[in-house]
């Protein structure tokens, strides 16, 4: 019999209200026998059921929610029903104008997918796993059988998966960070296809699970601007060509969206050599060379650089780390934020283009907006805005679980301050 978890009187609002974390500090007392890892009853203070979810004393989040129904048992049968939801969710969302939405996407993402603590990235043929919970770890290969067999039904064949659950986070759980195959091996460079685009990627030493992912629309989006801005001889001022300035490009992405578009003068930065050469060899692959160059560089140092050359964008596209991943860290990231902000938009020429985003949970929509206009302020610039998006919806944002809300990506048309 599952182990009962009380909850202090007036705590649990988090859970309440529609998340699925149960904190430690909100435990009056646990009756019953548990290990790290096993299923538990979670309950008012006046005896309420709210539901069960997997255990772990080695983290501040004692308690992830599976269920809120504590008479559902919690074993294959119910991880079969998680998955065919996830995958059914994808298969009606993953379908903007694009013929490859199903070749790569995030099929399963963790508290949103109601599998807290677990990622799953599929790549062509390939599924990328990332277990950043205990309890969700012990379920981890049987989640990963169901998943195959239903995408199987849908004619889908996974030749291989990896396991990329190397994120220190792991740590705060009492887990070591690994990474590895998972049953037979394979060829670990994976080609996909987005946009239109095809990429290489490498699921074992690529960030995060291999490539950004929750971007793919945004990439679109800025595809789609770069035809419409072709398309219109003024917006160019003559000159025939469109200038695109991608900076922190990782492996392109952005940029060759651009070249793809018809973007003839392309220039990607990143501080990576790595994701240079990358970038670099993906232009190859698209036959965009030509259009598309990429070079190492710091981009907080880079652009002032240009802007002491004189130098003018008709689109800049910011896409930068997370600069804080910590409530504590967040008055510093502002700064960063409002300096890298105002650095990209004084090399947009008038009446040019800016696209910037933050991929950080803790820096909310408001405060980037905030920050955003300090920026434009600070430059000298004023902005309209043309589109504001977040995340693809195969990374879908559960209302009250404000951890699964972070991708902000906003495009504006850029004046000068006249």
């Amino acid at each position: 019999m599952s182990a009962v978890l009380t909850l202090k009187k007036n705590e649990g609002r988090l859970l309440k209200a529609g998340g699925a974390w149960v904190f430690d500090n909100e435990i009056e007392s646990i009756l019953g026998e548990y290990e790290n890892g096993d299923i538990v009853i979670i309950k008012d203070n006046d005896g309420i059921t709210l539901g069960k979810g997997f255990i772990n004393d080695n983290s501040k989040i004692r308690v992830r929610l599976l269920s809120r129904n504590a008479d559902t048992e919690i074993d294959r049968k119910f991880f079969r029903m998680r998955v065919e939801d996830a995958w059914n969710f994808r298969k009606s969302v993953m379908n903007e104008n694009t013929e490859d939405g199903l070749n790569s996407l995030r099929i399963i993402f963790g508290e949103a997918d109601f599998l807290p603590g677990l990622t799953v990235d599929k790549y062509n043929d390939v599924l990328v796993v990332q277990s950043l919970a205990y309890g969700i770890d012990c379920f981890k290969e049987v989640i990963i059988e169901e998943l195959k067999d239903v995408l199987k039904k849908d004619g889908i064949i996974i030749k291989g998966v990896y396991e990329r659950s190397d994120a220190t986070v792991r740590k705060k759980e009492g887990m070591y960070l690994h990474k590895g195959f998972i049953g037979e091996e394979f060829d670990t460079m994976v080609p996909i296809s987005e946009n239109g685009i095809k990429y290489n990627v490498d699921v074992v030493n690529g960030q995060k699970t291999g490539f950004f992912l929750d971007q793919k629309y945004n990439r679109l989006a800025m595809q789609r601007l770069c035809k419409s801005v072709l398309g219109n001889e003024e917006n160019l001022g003559g000159k025939g060509t469109l200038k695109v300035l991608d900076c922190f490009t990782h492996m392109g992405t952005f940029a060759l969206n651009c070249a793809y578009a018809g973007a003839t003068d392309v220039t990607g930065l990143d501080i990576s050599e790595f994701a240079v050469s990358q970038a670099t060899e993906n232009a190859k692959t698209n036959g965009l060379s030509e259009s598309a160059k990429f070079r190492c560089a710091n981009v907080l140092d880079e652009l002032p650089k240009l802007e002491k050359e004189g130098e003018k964008f008709d689109i800049v596209i910011l896409d930068p780390p997370a600069f804080t991943k910590s409530r504590e860290a967040t008055k510093n990231a502002i700064k960063g934020y409002r300096e890298i902000n105002m650095k990209g938009m004084k090399l947009v020429r008038d009446k040019g283009f800016f696209a910037t985003c933050s991929c950080s949970h803790f820096m909310t929509e408001e405060l980037f907006k905030q920050t955003i206009l300090q920026a434009a302020k600070s430059a000298r610039k004023r902005l309209k805005q043309i589109e504001f998006r977040t995340q693809a919806p195969d990374h879908p944002i559960l209302w009250a679980a404000d951890e699964s809300y972070y991708l902000k990506f906003l495009i504006f048309q850029v004046t000068d301050e006249k």
